[in-house]
């Protein structure tokens, strides 16, 4: 379980693909120094299992279904990624309950910039949108958020300095692909409303 407060920006080292999985290792000194084998990191929002660590590196395997879900495939060598160690027991929960197990994507459709804070707004598919509401939390790229507004078609969330210049938000540009985890409870919500079918 993750809260989506970013602790550490990694750097992607490399993505080595194979037929229908790869190996992606990020240089992160602190995480690797504090990570062991077996370890969970969320790596974009995806939660990974570290399988080795050195010299300042951590490595973990992505299976089919996360290259094919998320936006992790997509990474090369220099990208910065979210980084996010899970929460202990009886640690602050600052976020919300985000379990790493991502969604699906949307992409950056534009940047409106406030005062003193910056607008977001991400295109996504209808499946995902069903579960996102104004004033709930989503977490993007694994970052905590509270959504601001929604459309047909996408949503708005909106920065403050803080998570411009910790996360990767920062940076994302429109077209650029991020991966959304909903809430949790919506979807369990959604379940026993329809009686267990889906």
């Amino acid at each position: 379980m993750f809260t989506g407060i970013i602790s550490d920006l990694g750097k992607v080292a490399a993505l080595e693909r194979r037929d229908d999985s790869a190996l992606l290792t990020i240089d992160a000194p602190s995480i690797a120094a504090s990570a062991a084998h077996g370890s969970s990191v969320a790596v974009n929002g995806v939660c990974v299992t570290v399988i080795r660590t050195a010299d300042g590196q951590f490595s973990a395997d992505l299976m089919g279904e996360t290259l094919a879900r998320t936006s992790l495939g997509g990474l090369a060598p220099g990208a910065l990624v979210n980084l996010e160690r899970p929460l202990p027991v009886g640690g602050r929960l600052d976020g919300h309950f985000v379990q790493g197990h991502v969604d699906g994507t949307g992409a950056v459709a534009e940047r409106r910039t406030a005062p003193s804070w910056e607008v977001l707004r991400i295109t996504t598919g209808p499946e995902l949108l069903r579960y996102i509401s104004e004033k709930g939390s989503v977490a993007v790229d694994g970052v905590s958020l509270t959504v601001s507004a929604v459309g047909t078609d996408w949503f708005e969330v909106s920065l403050i300095p803080e998570t411009l210049a910790r996360t990767t938000l920062g940076g994302r540009a429109p077209g650029h692909k991020v991966n959304i985890e909903v809430d949790v409870l919506a979807k369990y919500v959604e379940r026993l409303l329809a009686g267990g079918e889906r």
